[in-house]
């Protein structure tokens, strides 16, 4: 058992694993190449910012502490941390990757493996806060708060384990033969249970939101009203990215099982898979705020007090010798106007 482990801190076995499964080793640094990564590290940039003005917003705004925002903050949390961890993953790509150790490779595939599963259980979650929602079924009582912290920290337990089974022994070092492409040290079975797992997860997202556009449809005009096919626009929009996203993603995984070693060239091209299917921590935030009015506005909220501290800014440089009196803080008026929101998007007029 001590000996196997060595292996986790041995620097050739990254690149026996890439030379075995890879058709080629090269991995200079072109300028195409240095271009895709500056990009995708960009767009990373981009879902780490709009996932953290997100979190800033449900966490400071006590009107936003329902089940469907707290859930709706813990896919920003969790797409926000895909953002970082896929970074950490393209700047450690390429001719970095062949002098990593099998340890470092294990954190670095496995991290970004827990925050897009992590993503997956999240909008799983919100599926089922929906349907409970649309369909009106009491789930949540006094302990509320008990039973979503319960949903939300065994989502990431469930994300933990999963990412990290390589790294506890479930690989391929040592066995080459059972190893995949696409991800040289993970065991071919391991991909497999994945994509079995995400696919799972899908289809049940897909049956909610099937049973919820049922629902709909049969209803009552007082239940099936303009903010309640305002939600059934959402959860379709969000469903079609949804698929569309990661099932190029899980259809090269599953080709990867299915493919004896280097006898399907596309799957050397799978990191454009992976990085589309990044897209979705990017698309989330701005479904699902631009829907909700409440969440947009709080959103929006530090944007404008960026743009008018700016233009306070550019008022005084323009007449430095005129000094300004101060703004007359709003807070104050607002404090005790605001109505009691309602707990779902459905009892409220919220959606858009």
């Amino acid at each position: 058992m001590g000996a196997f482990y060595s292996e986790y801190l041995s620097s050739s076995k990254v690149r026996e694993h890439y030379n075995y499964t890879k058709e080629t080793l090269d991995v200079q640094e072109t300028a195409s190449r240095q271009v895709a990564s500056a990009f995708i590290v960009i767009l990373c940039c981009a879902i780490v910012v709009e996932n953290l003005l997100v979190l800033v917003a449900v966490g400071r705004n006590s009107k936003l502490h329902s089940a469907m925002y707290l859930f709706l903050g813990n896919l920003a949390a969790s797409d926000l941390l895909a953002g970082v961890a896929f970074i950490a993953n393209t700047l450690l790509s390429g001719s970095v990757t062949l002098r990593l150790t099998p340890v470092e490779w294990f954190a670095r595939e496995g991290s970004a493996f827990i925050t897009l599963s992590a993503s997956v259980f999240s909008l799983l979650a919100i599926a089922i806060e929906r349907h409970v929602a649309i369909a009106k079924v009491k789930l949540y009582g006094s302990d509320k708060s008990c039973r979503m912290l319960l949903l939300i920290g065994a989502s990431w337990v469930i994300s933990l384990v999963l990412g990290g089974l390589p790294i506890l022994g479930w690989n391929c070092l040592g066995r080459l033969e059972t190893c995949s492409t696409v991800l040289p040290l993970y065991a071919k079975q391991y991909v497999l249970c994945v994509v079995t797992i995400f696919s799972v997860i899908l289809l049940a997202i897909v049956a909610l939101y099937v049973r919820i556009y049922c629902v709909v449809r049969s209803s009552h005009a007082d239940l099936a009203g303009p903010q309640t096919l305002a939600l059934l626009k959402t959860v379709t929009i969000v469903l079609g990215v949804f698929i569309a996203c990661w099932l190029p993603a899980f259809s090269i995984l599953l080709l990867d099982y299915a493919c004896p070693v280097r006898f399907c060239p596309v799957l050397y091209k799978a990191h454009y898979f992976f990085a589309f299917a990044t897209l979705n921590s990017l698309l989330n935030p701005v479904i699902y705020t631009w829907r909700s009015r409440d969440l947009r506005r709080e959103v929006l909220r530090p944007l404008q007090c960026w743009q008018r501290a700016a233009r306070g800014a550019g008022r005084r440089d323009r007449t430095p010798g005129h000094r300004l009196l101060p703004l007359r803080n709003s807070s104050s008026l607002e404090r005790g106007t605001h109505m009691p929101m309602s707990p779902t998007f459905l009892e409220d007029n919220t959606m858009v």
